[in-house]
């Protein structure tokens, strides 16, 4: 890598150190959820064997779940402390952003109410439907002709 155009302060054989990876480097983000992946343990996450991307810490008194998916992370548990103690942990070793309680992730609308949390994907169905220009279809019981099963 050479210093950039106008740099003049670099001599020879010097080279530039980046402070964050660039875009466009084939392993930035896996070294990236390498990081991630190690700082988690050290927070006393467990990794699951079954989803990588799943990570679980469990105490006699929190239980604790956190989901990543490339750069988006999704915290749930029974304890606000535990969710706000990790968050301040994250942000000290990573630049993070809080989005607030979740609303839509992967297609998922997520919507809550004191007694119950419905997941649904209505949004992401309907947003299919219109980039077939289907939006105007009827609606079926099943996606087969009848008789076919």
């Amino acid at each position: 890598m050479v210093p950039p155009q106008g740099y003049y302060m670099a001599q020879p054989n010097q080279v530039c150190q980046l402070k964050r990876p660039l875009y466009g480097l084939e392993q930035a983000s896996r070294q990236r959820n390498i990081e991630f992946t190690a700082f988690l343990k050290t927070l006393g996450f467990v990794q699951s064997s079954h989803d990588h991307c799943l990570f679980i810490q469990h105490t006699d008194i929190v239980f604790f779940i956190l989901l990543v998916y490339v750069d988006d992370v999704i915290l749930t548990g029974n304890s606000i402390d535990a969710i706000n103690k990790c968050k301040m942990a994250l942000h000290s070793k990573f630049t993070i952003k809080d989005l607030g309680p979740m609303k839509y992730f992967l297609g998922l609308e997520v919507t809550r109410s004191s007694h119950v949390t419905i997941i649904s994907q209505t949004k992401f169905i309907c947003d299919v439907l219109k980039d077939a220009g289907m939006l105007q279809c009827k609606p079926a019981s099943s996606p087969f002709p009848k008789g076919y099963i």
